[in-house]
């Protein structure tokens, strides 16, 4: 049986989502369409950092080279979660006919790299509006470089896992 408070998280959730899908698909699909190899995710992180910004959580970024962190602060005290989704394509060509297929020769998302990183802005979203409500912080790690080149050694090194009490990777 479930609480009329999980209730009302579960619907706050349901039309956060409906409210943000749309832009979620044109993200996904922009990202889809430039790919980027390892360490090279410039214009992905950009994205990433402008749609932060368009939802006010704070973010840096040049992490581990070309990685973003964004921070969301709950409302009580608590632990810190990280959550990681990583950006890096790889040298695969594409050839889907799909209307948002590659527009980088030799580069794709192959992987789903491009809906994890949408998928972590699109979970961005729904923690910042029921920020309030949360204890502790979210710390939403957009990787790069995960296909074996050693981008999360390179953000840990640049300290994003300093406070972190879980980690969850898609």
């Amino acid at each position: 049986m479930s609480s009329p408070l999980l209730n009302d998280v579960k619907a706050a959730i349901d039309e956060i989502t409906r409210e943000i899908e749309p832009r979620l698909i044109e993200l996904r699909r922009d990202i889809h369409s430039h790919p980027e190899l390892a360490f090279e995710e410039v214009r992905t992180a950009g994205i990433v950092a402008d749609e932060l910004t368009r939802l006010d959580i704070p973010h840096r970024t040049g992490i581990g080279k070309t990685g973003v962190v964004g921070i969301i602060e709950g409302g009580k005290p608590g632990r810190t979660l990280l959550i990681r989704a990583d950006m890096d394509a790889l040298p695969i060509h594409e050839d889907t006919g799909l209307s948002f297929e590659s527009k980088n020769p030799g580069k794709m998302h192959a992987c789903g790299h491009d809906i994890h990183t949408t998928t972590l802005i699109g979970i961005g979203a729904v923690l910042k509006k029921l920020a309030p409500t949360l204890n502790g912080t979210v710390k939403l790690m957009f990787q790069p470089a995960e296909e074996g080149l050693g981008g999360a050694a390179a953000m840990i090194e640049d300290g994003v896992m300093e406070g972190v009490d879980i980690a969850l990777g898609m």
